[in-house]
């Protein structure tokens, strides 16, 4: 459990910009993170805790503190003849947990199949693709309670998941850390192909009554023709939510762009493509030294190499500013800013 001083960041997140924290550390128990919060040389410092870093832009030096969350392990909790619940450590690669899922053929997370990041990121955000949501087969979680280093066990209700939203990214920011997180999964499933572009894949495939590992294969296909690998080119996958209106609202704007993709929400309200709005106003492909919007994918800023943080989060808020102006709607940054 070795401190690293005046450390760099640039190998733990995916958009590869230059930042420095004071301190960095990592952990792979609680016994560790405990020990870590208790050092009496980092007592004091602003804290960030990290996983994969794949949803997250450093627009400057970190003051204090990385704490980088190694906890690992799969491990099979119950099961019966229809599920089985699994639980993961936070530092596993989700990626990972959902190939394993696959191959035992327990289904609902095939469809999540190629998100970057670690398992503990996965509830902060309520990361979803494809119509599934992690939210829909979560069990529970467990996290360290900073205050005390008490580990406390918490529910789906107790979650708050929301759109891209829960409790952990909001009121328990900074006052608990993930460890481990578990999910109840069927072991007879029925494959969600609702999603058109996966319908697409697998016909392409002449595949019709896929299995949960064609549509995993389907998706990793789908993601990796539409988004840049970070190991190539810096992202952090979708830059902004896609923003949900009243229906009024959706019919106005598709009086603008009748092309418009929408999907239902919830209470009778709208979800709008964020990416198909960016591209209409004019900012796919867009390129500024070495920054810019992918070429394939608008809901991606990239980092062509030597960009800073601060220059792509003023992008962002230009492209923010244009889709206000040209259609009236309000986007919001699905990533971390720091």
């Amino acid at each position: 459990m070795p401190i690293e001083r005046n450390a760099d960041l640039k190998p733990y997140h995916t958009f590869g910009v230059s930042a420095r924290a004071a301190a960095l550390a990592g952990f792979a128990s609680e016994a560790e993170l405990r020990a870590l919060l208790n050092e009496p040389t980092l007592l004091g410092l602003d804290r960030l805790i990290l996983g994969g870093g794949s949803n997250l832009l450093f627009t400057r030096d970190w003051p204090g503190v990385v704490l980088r969350n190694d906890v690992p392990g799969i491990e099979v909790l119950s099961e019966d003849d229809e599920r089985v619940t699994v639980r993961a450590g936070a530092g596993t690669v989700w990626h990972d947990l959902v190939l394993h899922t696959v191959a035992q053929g327990w289904g609902g997370l095939e469809n999540m199949s190629l998100i970057p990041g670690r398992v503990g990121a996965g509830p902060m955000q309520n990361i979803g693709a494809y119509g599934t949501e992690l939210k829909d087969h979560f069990d529970h979680l467990e996290a360290l309670r900073i205050s005390d280093g008490e580990v406390i066990r918490f529910s789906k209700t107790e979650c708050r998941f929301g759109y891209r939203e829960s409790f952990f990214k909001r009121e328990g920011r900074d006052r608990f850390v993930i460890m481990r997180v578990a999910f109840t999964l069927n072991k007879r499933p029925q494959v969600n192909v609702g999603y058109g572009s996966i319908k697409s894949e697998l016909e392409k495939r002449g595949i019709a009554s896929p299995t949960i590992r064609d549509v995993s294969d389907a998706v990793i296909a789908i993601r990796s023709s539409k988004l840049p690998d970070f190991r190539v080119l810096g992202n952090a996958g979708s830059f902004f939510k896609n923003p949900t209106v009243p229906a009024t609202e959706a019919d106005r704007i598709k009086r603008i762009l009748p092309d418009l993709v929408t999907f239902p929400g919830e209470h009778g309200t709208v979800k709008l493509a964020a990416g198909q709005l960016i591209e209409k106003a004019g900012w796919k492909g867009f390129r500024e030294n070495g920054y810019g919007v992918h070429k394939d994918q608008a809901l991606v800023l990239v980092n062509h190499g030597g960009a800073t943080g601060g220059q792509i989060f003023d992008l962002s808020t230009r492209v923010l500013e244009s889709v206000r102006e040209r259609f009236g709607v309000e986007l919001e940054r699905e990533v971390n800013i720091f």
